[in-house]
């Protein structure tokens, strides 16, 4: 008798568990059933408010499976959880109801990236299921992002490219333009740390070649990151120690951090890596001219042209900054009083580097002869310098072009 009665109750038990099994299986299957038949007939029919209602149904029944340890791990679990709470962002964006959203909690995101993340890889069934609805919701968030950037809600816009970010990692897959879009409106909209954050990220994996590392550094140097902003720069200079962006960065943060001896010393180390390097002393011409560092500016580009006397580029680049830097000199002459003894030096000055423009502009266009700006910038020089028949000879070339 007691041995029958034991049996009994074991038996019992085993129909409980089973009665349990199925009765959260059957709550992962209401919300599927809920999910396909009511939420997403009513969205192909455009009857949103019943769409809603069938939404806050289904997700009533996935919660239920989602909490119990039978069902919870579940892939089909997972994957209708992650459906049912990102379609309240969906759904609530088409009807414009902020309050609807708000039913499937603050974290409802979240909270379907974190089931698309868990039940993507625990098997075959469900996961191309759960591939395709991330990349769904990618193209959706997408478009609402590009609408508020648009509309320069540039924080708003960055969460937006955040959460397409973190859908695509869902799915294994670093979506580097997203988060470039994130740190791009973060930027925008002042938030720096949360800029320079996601500007290094696809910085580590080179998207846009040198372009995000230096956005990167910049981004922290706004926030005075200056240690930061430095390894950035010179992790990426490994790689790419003549590029100019580069190095303009670099003397950048060690000008923000009051070091103008180590700004130099920045410019002196990568002409010392390689100082024949004429592609190096150019650019560092052209970041010298960006600091108005005019003196400097001339005897890099100089330097370029010793190593190669035919370098088109430094030919050029140094003709147009002896010209640019005349003509500044000889307009700040102008201004000053009547009778300043400084006025005939400055025009001396002018004058001088004027003449020393013509050098490299005349080799350059023995080699380019129809560039027609050259040419007139030419003109302009042999006419201003009293060189009448060089002057006429420049124009008539022009005027042929």
């Amino acid at each position: 008798m007691k041995i029958s009665l034991l049996s009994s109750v074991i038996v019992i038990g085993a129909l409980t568990l089973v009665s349990s099994s199925f009765g959260q299986k059957k709550n992962e299957t209401t919300a599927a059933v809920i999910y396909k038949n009511q939420y997403m007939m009513n969205m192909a029919k455009g009857k949103l408010d019943e769409a809603k209602l069938a939404l806050i149904e289904a997700k009533s029944f996935i919660d239920l499976a989602a909490a119990h340890p039978e069902t919870k791990n579940s892939q089909k679990t997972l994957y209708y959880k992650g459906e049912i709470y990102a379609n309240f962002l969906t759904l609530g964006m088409q009807s414009q109801d902020t309050t609807f959203i708000k039913k499937a909690g603050e974290d409802a995101m979240d909270q379907s990236i974190g089931a698309f993340k868990l039940g993507y890889p625990l098997g075959k069934k469900y996961k191309v299921d759960i591939k395709d609805a991330a990349n769904q919701k990618v193209v959706m968030l997408s478009k609402y992002a590009g609408m508020l950037f648009g509309m320069e809600q540039y924080e708003e816009a960055a969460e937006l490219y955040e959460y397409q970010a973190k859908y695509s990692d869902a799915i294994e897959r670093l979506d580097t333009s997203a988060i470039f879009n994130t740190a791009l409106c973060y930027d925008k909209a002042g938030i720096y740390d949360k800029a320079a954050i996601n500007y290094e990220k696809v910085a580590l994996v080179n998207y846009r070649g040198t372009n995000s590392a230096i956005l990167a550094s910049s981004a922290y140097r706004k926030i005075k990151n200056l240690e930061k902003a430095k390894e950035i720069i010179n992790n990426a200079r490994k790689s790419n120690p003549s590029d100019k962006g580069l190095l303009l960065e670099l003397v950048n943060t060690n000008i923000d951090a009051g070091d103008a001896a180590g700004a130099e010393k920045a410019l002196a180390d990568a002409i010392s890596t390689d100082p024949d390097n004429k592609q190096l002393h150019y650019t560092i011409g052209t970041i010298n001219i960006d600091l108005k560092e005019n003196e400097k500016a001339e005897a890099s580009l100089n330097r370029a042209l010793e190593i190669d006397p035919n370098y088109a580029d430094a030919q050029y680049q140094l003709g147009a900054h002896l010209v640019t830097w005349a003509g500044k000199i000889n307009t700040d002459a102008k201004q000053l009083k009547f009778g300043d003894a400084n006025y005939d030096v400055m025009i001396a000055k002018s004058t001088a580097t004027y003449e020393r423009a013509v050098i490299p502009l005349e080799k350059y266009i023995a080699n380019f002869p129809k560039d027609k700006a050259v040419l007139n910038i030419l003109f302009q020089i042999h006419r201003n310098l009293g060189n009448s028949e060089k002057a006429i000879d420049y124009k008539k070339r022009a005027e042929a072009l």
